[in-house]
């Protein structure tokens, strides 16, 4: 069986003004009548598959994840502050038994074809029992510049490949380049693991990291459900992510490809490609008229939202905040949110 493991730490800032606080991105419906937290449970679900799942998140959301847990068995740890990827990771193996096999996921990712998720799942699997520490790639459907890439090197079997290198977010030429080559996969952040595997690289390429983790743990405050990591020992660990802190140091790290309909749901211009639309092309939740207008984002959050002449813009309401950009500047709403807080 397979234990998940479900980062929740984001803030989601490039979805302000609705994503901020103690609502972020990944307990938003964006996507449908569930959250993307939700829908994260929902692709495991436990069984003779899969374990209940594990959930990571700081203290600010554990009413969020319990009222979504709804009454699905988990268990929390709780991040006393944000040490990014690395450290959130060696808390849940600081905590797993050594042949347990962990898949780590984002808790705000869509994957549209879980068949396909969970064929992937299966072969890294098969890997992880021969200790390689799988990373997930996602097949490219275009040169995708907002992305890391990850490049195949020599098959393992029939079900991945020796990851070769990591390539940062590329220039759109190179990022081209490695479309028309193929072998190339974007990086989604999904991982699975034996946990000793990777208790053992992280005391090999991270030490400091997994060791401040697992004094965090053995001193932590349990209460029901959830385990409280200790602050002060959890304060110790460097901030990390677990692609710097392992993946890309280690010498035996596969890569699963698979074409499974996923999206990061990074900005409002994801969730207008992913919402549906009208016969213009506009993605529209709640009480808002529009006139003449096409390819529009509009989430009325309540008010009365009227459009007219308008093409390829968002407008975003929530509370006092309303956010208003062509949806081609998607990427610097944080700018809007750092100005509000």
């Amino acid at each position: 069986m397979i234990q998940p493991v479900i980062l929740c730490g984001g803030a989601g800032t490039r979805l302000w003004p609705e994503s901020r606080g103690d609502r972020a991105k990944q307990f938003l419906p964006l996507t449908g009548l569930q959250s993307l937290f939700q829908q994260t449970l929902a692709r495991t679900p436990a069984g003779a598959a899969f374990q209940p799942p594990i959930i990571l998140c700081g203290a600010a959301h554990v009413s969020a994840v319990r009222d979504q847990l709804d009454t699905r068995e988990a268990a929390l740890i709780v991040e006393p502050m944000p040490r990014n990827t690395a450290a959130a990771i060696a808390l849940a193996v600081a905590r797993a038994d050594a042949d347990t096999l962990l898949l780590v996921m984002p808790s705000d990712h869509v994957i549209a074809d879980v068949a396909a998720f969970h064929d992937a799942i299966a072969k890294a699997a098969r890997l992880a029992q021969q200790d390689w520490i799988v990373t997930f790639g996602i097949t490219p459907d275009g040169p995708e510049t907002g992305f890391g890439y990850i490049a195949n090197g020599d098959a393992v079997g029939d079900d991945g490949f020796k990851v070769d290198r990591f390539i940062e977010k590329p220039p759109l030429a190179d990022a081209e380049a490695m479309l028309a080559a193929g072998g190339y996969s974007w990086n989604a952040g999904i991982f699975l693991f034996r946990a000793g595997r990777m208790r053992d690289a992280m005391l090999t390429h991270c030490r400091a990291i997994f060791e401040a983790a697992d004094r965090a743990v053995a001193s932590g405050l349990i209460d029901g459900e959830a385990l409280y990591a200790d602050a002060a020992h959890f304060a110790a660990a460097p901030s990390d992510s677990i692609d710097y802190a392992v993946m890309e140091k280690d010498d035996r790290v596969a890569v699963v490809p698979a074409a499974m309909g996923w999206s990061d749901l990074g900005s409002w211009q994801a969730v207008h490609t992913l919402g549906e639309k009208d016969a213009a092309g506009n993605a529209v939740t709640g009480d808002a008229f529009l006139h003449d207008s096409r390819g529009n984002l509009v989430r009325a959050g309540g008010k009365r939202v009227s459009l007219v002449g308008m093409e390829n813009v968002a407008v975003i309401v929530d509370g006092d905040d309303i956010l208003v950009m062509p949806l081609d500047r998607s990427q610097d709403v944080r700018a809007a949110a750092k100005a509000r807080e």
